[in-house]
């Protein structure tokens, strides 16, 4: 998130006691895509002193991690990654899909020397015994590294999608020491988490979990934690939605100063969830983010939750599951949702344009000005209909 003028960055660094290197352009600095340009003065190396950072315990697995994580997925400047893990962010997770592979080799030349420092992680969307076996080798060659910490079976939200085939695959790596520890990453909590907890084959859950959840995910991770599941949580800001486009209508009345950093702060208040992965492609926003460990949620912050989430009401889709199958066309309501939120929230086109032609082709065919009726009635208010236009419009 931008700060917004000179004091406030300064506020935020001291604040934090924040190595000096990480200034930018406020401070006198240009951003680059590799670095940064100093003026002479301001290249002299100056002392550096530590966050102020929180650890927590992740499950069964012993590992102690920041409470701030660091999700690498829209991180194109290595910079932000290494300066991350020069204060002592611990946590950062990629996925061998991000940036069609290019986003795991950034991230393990970023680490460097650190790797070992670290608790690393990646996931893997392969779904036979051969795929998944190649992916891993190949996450370990792109990330530098004899193992991962963790291993995550990518994004399953239905419990058949996770096979024994694949299990076996997990464990056997396990054994072989390519991967500490076995996890699942899911969108329905409230589905996967439970069922993981029965099985105890795994070790952490990659959840999406924020504010605008409904109590159904707090049990599910409950029942998770209480078995010994590490809990990891992402899409932690609900949606993004932090520069809003005045031009657009659903978008004009939505921007609330301080919403994401209070977003975050909710989900670190929350004892089960041991670290986040947010998403950070710039200085600013890992500064930001940090002042999450430094300072609790407050009933200020709590205020501009609630104001928040009435304004995203009619535009985001808290993946309760009410809608499955509603749809007369058979379109996968929340995971069209999360697709478009890669584009209007994260500011991320390409990503959002490249999952879209990833659906089936009778979904990307469909276009829902043709129906003379709805089907899909979201009880939260969310507008489907005018969010599935909008992704068809951006995307089709």
């Amino acid at each position: 998130m931008k700060s917004k003028s000179t004091s406030r960055r300064s506020f935020l660094s001291a604040g934090l006691l924040l190595p000096v290197v990480g200034a930018t352009s406020r401070m006198g600095l240009a951003s680059t895509g590799t670095g940064f340009f100093k003026s002479p003065e301001e290249s002299i190396e100056k002392p550096s002193a530590p966050a102020k950072l929180e650890y927590r315990t992740l499950g069964k697995t012993g590992l102690k991690v920041t409470t701030l994580g660091f999700g690498c997925m829209i991180t194109s400047d290595p910079s932000v990654i290494e300066r991350a893990a020069d204060i002592g962010v611990n946590y950062f997770d990629t996925a061998r899909s991000y940036q069609h592979g290019n986003n795991e080799r950034m991230v393990g030349a970023a680490l460097g020397a650190k790797r070992k420092q670290t608790v690393l992680s990646t996931k893997t969307e392969a779904t036979t015994k051969a795929g998944l076996v190649d992916e891993l080798n190949t996450s370990l060659r792109e990330l530098k590294t004899d193992y991962v910490d963790i291993w995550y079976l990518h994004s399953k939200d239905k419990i058949a999608d996770v096979t024994d085939e694949m299990i076996e695959v997990q464990q056997l790596a396990k054994t072989q020491g390519k991967i500490r520890f076995a996890g699942v990453s899911t969108h329905t909590p409230q589905l996967l988490l439970p069922w993981m907890a029965q099985k105890d084959v795994f070790d952490v859950a990659l959840t999406v979990y924020n504010f605008a959840m409904n109590t159904a995910m707090d049990q599910a991770i409950a029942t998770a934690a209480k078995a010994g599941i590490g809990i990891v949580g992402m899409k932690v800001m609900a949606g993004g939605f932090k520069d809003i486009r005045p031009s657009d209508p659903l978008y004009s009345k939505m921007k609330k100063d301080g919403a994401m950093l209070a977003a975050l702060k909710w989900v670190l208040s929350r004892p089960n969830i041991a670290t986040t992965i947010p998403g950070m492609t710039d200085m600013d926003q890992l500064d930001e983010n940090l002042q999450a460990m430094a300072n609790p949620l407050s009933s200020g912050d709590e205020k501009i939750l609630a104001a928040h989430l009435e304004k995203i009401a009619p535009i985001y889709c808290r993946m309760c599951g009410e809608c499955d199958g509603a749809c007369q066309k058979g379109l996968p309501i929340a995971g069209m949702m999360r697709i478009l939120t890669y584009a209007d929230g994260y500011r991320q086109f390409g990503l959002g344009r490249e999952r879209f032609q990833q659906l089936a082709a009778e979904h990307r065919a469909v276009r829902c000005g043709d129906c003379d009726e709805c089907t899909v009635q979201c009880p939260h208010g969310v507008r489907v209909s005018d969010r599935m236009a909008r992704a068809q419009e951006l995307f089709a």
